[in-house]
């Protein structure tokens, strides 16, 4: 298939394009290198079934070496707060615009489009584990809203374009993920433990480390993306995540353990809006794409620390 990744140098996408391009396909990559990077994808620049696109996705794009796309995997946006909370407007624009025109895209070629949307859109959670039917507790006006309010405009995009042109639109909740390709020094929490423990620097967490999150393999989160797009059921959110929900704190003493690591943990205060719950409920995704996570905690976080020490 001829196949579009928006966002496909950053760590999801460009895993994605990898996995994609071994299944025989044509990949068109589209990013600007806001948070990716070339080099995530360099062994694939060499593979005539790949083309990489220099392009900001908020401005309309024309593909013209393809004269028909089969699916978008629209991936493109500053994932972790560090980044969107860099330049909030830059993050709404992206989920925005880069939304409509990739959907324009999509309604030319008649393509299939997944967006990937986030855990995000839940806010700070009332409910926990969280269904795909949970509205959100969301600060509109505070720090992250620019990516959780982003995410949830494009999710109407989405189905108002499905609803209006029929357009075929799968829309992906994605919760934590990590493994190789993983930006280091994104900010996030997996990637900031690994960080501070091969380097036996103090652990930062912020707040009492009592709150959760769930975090999941990237070969797991690529799989149910997969079988998210070439699913014929389903139109409406789904929900991707690890539901072995576990304490900050938890983590944190994982990674130290498998990093053999003297570091001592520091509390540092718990960030605006910081969410205190993160579990997804995946009774949908087991049900309609016959999918779950297979690579447990302790196999996935060491292969991360190997990718991370390789990187230093």
């Amino acid at each position: 298939m001829n196949i579009v990744i928006t966002g496909g140098t950053g760590f999801i996408g460009s895993n994605l394009c990898k996995k994609l391009l071994l299944e025989g396909n044509r990949i068109t990559c589209i990013d600007n290198n806001f948070t990716g990077s070339i080099e995530n994808v360099k062994e694939c620049l060499d593979n005539p079934n790949f083309t990489f696109i220099n392009h900001n996705v908020i401005e309309p794009i024309q593909i013209d070496n393809i004269s028909k796309i089969d699916q978008i995997y629209h991936l493109a946006c500053p994932a972790s707060p560090k980044a969107y909370q860099s330049d909030p407007l830059f993050t709404l624009k992206t989920n925005i615009f880069g939304t409509i025109n990739l959907l324009e895209l999509a309604k030319t070629h008649n393509a299939r489009i997944l967006l990937s949307s986030t855990s995000e859109i839940y806010g700070d959670p009332k409910i926990s584990p969280q269904t795909e039917e949970y509205w959100g507790n969301v600060n509109p006006i505070g720090i992250r809203s620019c990516y959780d309010e982003g995410k949830r405009v494009a999710e109407t995009f989405m189905m108002e374009y499905k609803n209006k042109y029929g357009l075929n639109v799968k829309i992906a909740r994605i919760f934590n993920t990590y493994g190789p390709l993983m930006n280091k020094d994104d900010g996030r929490v997996v990637s900031n433990f690994i960080n501070q423990c091969i380097r036996n620097e103090p652990i930062t967490i912020y707040g009492d480390g009592e709150q959760t999150r769930s975090v999941c393999y990237i070969d797991d989160l690529l799989n149910g993306l997969v079988k998210l797009m070439n699913n014929n059921v389903t139109n409406g959110p789904v929900n991707l995540g690890n539901p072995n929900e576990l304490t900050i704190k938890e983590l944190a003493n994982e990674i130290k353990k498998l990093t053999n690591s003297s570091s001592i943990i520091s509390y540092e205060p718990l960030p605006q809006d910081d969410p205190m719950k993160r579990n997804p409920d995946i009774s949908k995704a087991k049900n309609m794409l016959d999918w779950e996570p297979n690579i447990g905690l302790e196999e996935g976080i060491q292969k991360t620390i190997d990718y991370f020490i390789e990187k230093i």
